[in-house]
């Protein structure tokens, strides 16, 4: 009995993610999907330190960088842009890239993007896990599948350029030894309140779920029944960001119904039973759900 009941349970889909996306944080609070949470760095990992910083003070953040590499330590630097673009007012990287040559003649340099040869790619990546050069200067290209442990520093040019699940990703890079590491997050003075709001989240979290839950937040849930990851739900009166609580008090007391009488045919459930087989059966309107 105990096996099948354990059968029975287990799940079609085990999804995992450091940052969930706000359509799929807020199909858990529908009931589509439960929730389970690594909340532990591994054994001898310390959690990453995360500063926000302005342009004005670069000084300040080089010598940060000089510091971490004169302990023998590497650096990611990433831009939003490979080029400078007349129209996005962001730092990009081909400039980037002579700025620190220019501060750091005596350290080696790599760099990877987009538009590279994969082979080139490769190549430049090989050198700076082999520890042959000190800085990674990149774009988002290295913002999954890169495991370098002696990189302790991951600088993030025009921050505010970047979404929180990816500034999360992109700080995930850096805190993969023993070592203390550190995240800047680098943007210029003027900030949309989002971006502020963003910038103070990072600064105050590592937890992926809590960030996943800003993001929710700020963005939106997207669209349930689609593909849309993010952007307004126009529900009547529920708020998927702020109502959570009361949303899954409402997805536990509809499990629980179901568990008792699943078909609906209890007198007491027929009003239930009748508004469900009301509604078209192909289409669910989620703008009514309340």
């Amino acid at each position: 009995m105990f096996k099948t009941a354990i059968m029975h349970n287990r799940p079609h889909i085990f999804v995992m993610t450091a940052t969930p996306l706000p359509r799929r944080l807020a199909m858990t609070l529908y009931g589509d999907l439960d929730i389970s949470t690594i909340d532990q760095l591994p054994i001898g990992r310390k959690p990453i330190i995360t500063r926000h910083m302005r342009d004005a003070q670069r000084i300040q953040l080089f010598s940060l960088i000089e510091k971490e590499i004169e302990k023998g330590r590497q650096v990611y630097i990433v831009y939003p842009l490979i080029e400078e673009s007349a129209t996005m007012d962001y730092k990009d990287l081909m400039d980037g890239y002579e700025s620190i040559a220019r501060r750091f003649p005596q350290l080696h340099l790599s760099i990877c993007h987009g538009k590279m040869k994969s082979s080139n790619k490769d190549y430049e990546m090989r050198r700076f896990i082999k520890g042959e050069t000190n800085i990674m200067i990149a774009t988002t290209v290295i913002e999954v599948g890169v495991n370098v442990p002696n990189a302790s520093v991951m600088v993030i040019e025009s921050a505010e350029r970047f979404g929180l699940s990816q500034l999360h990703q992109l700080r995930g890079r850096v805190g993969r030894g023993s070592e203390q590491s550190y995240c800047f997050l680098v943007t210029g003075m003027r900030l949309t309140s989002e971006a502020k709001a963003r910038m103070q989240t990072l600064v105050s979290s590592n937890d992926g779920f809590k960030i996943a839950e800003t993001d929710l937040k700020l963005r939106g849930p997207g669209d349930l029944m689609g593909t849309q990851q993010s952007g307004a739900l126009d529900l009547i009166i529920s708020d998927l960001a702020t109502d959570g609580e009361i949303l899954n008090l409402a997805r536990n007391a509809a499990t629980n119904l179901l568990k008792k009488d699943p078909l609906l045919r209890a007198p007491e459930n027929q009003i239930l039973k009748k508004h469900i087989n009301s509604f078209n059966e192909n289409v669910v309107n989620w703008s009514k759900i309340s």
